[in-house]
């Protein structure tokens, strides 16, 4: 039997430093594992290289390209990167054919690629849709738009999908009107083996003061940061009249550009913003902080949870989340707030602050339900949904020549 050969759609791929990058690799990496050839196409570097039983393909756009140009024109300059990816992953599928397609649903790199090739299996992070909060401006909310069409063709003329949780699935079900037959499998992502092996030999700070809290993702209003910002004020006042202990709070993926002007001065003297960091200052991080800070409103799986699970860290987390609510609470792995409002998080964050050995109880827990997601796991309930994939798409293609 020949090998089987599938071509992975990706906005950046490690060592850029962002969820959906490490999500790619873990994708990859454990279809290789199984003996898949696999190509990945990606927009943040050129040329072509071989790692980790991957080829890695760039196809980031020349600054003065027709296509570059495209991309800067508002709402029509979300058809730029699928039309990049489709040129490519054409031309090479010319040549030595694919036997399936998997791209992200964010912004709908294969939206292009529908009909035009192999089948295609979509697999839903976050919509674009999700990532706007309620004080979006005119121009983002017909952006949004844009790119929720573009997600919707995609996802509906893909062969397969996959979800990372069911709650996630039944989400994408409605947003994207997705059709009963289908196949749509819900595959929880893993971490890098590396990564795992470093949380669970991290030691925990046997420094008690400053209490060292970490909040890992972009200033949205999807990922909480407004509640956080809240609750920071509203705990930096209860440090400065001494009812909780001194704290710090480490900002990666936020810099200090993204921090409002309006921030009291007892709360911005607790707030470190780190921006974007690599992967080795990235479990720096994680190693050196007493707690983990996760206010998302909605996560369509949640790599920070399992980052935090892994490091043995307590997570306070947004009650509004599934997968917080499945990964953080159902495990007693840290505190949930009810909401993701300043006072709601205050309420999660202070007992944490003040208990060292409320945050060993938790931390043990945290511990005992790391790992749950491993490659093995996520490379053949991958394969088994390209296999279905496949196989659904079979009758379409005869359809399409007559047969």
């Amino acid at each position: 039997m020949s090998r089987l050969r599938t071509a992975l759609l990706a906005w950046d791929y490690p060592p850029a430093p962002s969820g959906l990058s490490t999500a790619a690799r873990e994708i990859a990496e454990s279809l290789s594992a199984l003996g898949l050839a696999v190509t990945v196409y990606t927009l943040d570097r050129i040329g072509t290289e071989e790692r980790g039983g991957v080829t890695i393909r760039g196809l980031a756009l020349a600054p003065d390209s027709p296509l570059a140009r495209l991309r800067r024109w508002g709402s029509a300059g979300h058809l730029a990167a699928p039309l990049a990816f489709r040129r490519a992953v054409l031309r090479d599928h010319a040549r030595v054919p694919f036997d399936c397609i998997e791209a992200t649903n964010w912004y709908a790199p294969a939206a292009l690629l529908v009909g035009a090739a192999p089948p295609l299996v979509t697999r839903n992070s976050t919509p674009a849709a999700f990532t706007r909060g309620p004080a979006a401006s005119l121009r983002d909310r017909l952006d949004g738009l844009a790119a929720n069409r573009l997600e919707r063709r995609q996802a509906r003329g893909s062969a397969g999908l996959i979800s990372n949780t069911a709650a996630h699935a039944d989400r994408m079900v409605e947003l994207y009107d997705l059709r009963p037959a289908q196949p749509h499998a819900v595959i929880g992502l893993s971490l890098p083996p590396d990564r795992l092996e470093r949380g669970r030999a991290a030691s925990y700070p046997d420094v008690l003061e400053p209490v060292r809290l970490l909040f890992v993702g972009r200033a949205e209003h999807r990922k909480g940061f407004d509640g956080l910002l809240a609750a920071a004020a509203i705990l930096a006042a209860e440090a400065e009249a001494g009812t909780v202990p001194p704290f710090r709070i480490d900002l990666v993926g936020v810099p200090e550009a993204d921090l409002p002007s309006d921030v009291p001065a007892s709360a911005r003297r607790r707030l470190r913003a780190l921006g974007r960091v690599d992967a080795p200052a990235l479990d720096a991080a994680y190693a050196a902080c007493h707690a983990v800070l996760a206010p998302s409103r909605y996560e369509s799986f949640g790599l920070v949870y399992q980052e935090a699970l892994a490091y043995g860290r307590p997570v306070v987390a947004c009650a509004e989340d599934a997968s917080a609510r499945a990964f953080v609470g159902e495990p007693e792995a840290g505190l949930l707030a009810r909401a993701a409002t300043g006072a709601a998080l205050a309420d999660a964050i202070r007992p944490l602050l003040g208990d060292p050995a409320l945050r060993l109880r938790l931390r043990a827990n945290a511990l005992a339900a790391s790992g749950a997601y491993d490659r093995a796991r996520l490379g053949a309930e991958t394969l088994a949904l390209y296999e279905r994939a496949i196989a659904a798409a079979v009758p379409t293609a005869a359809v399409r020549q007559g047969r």
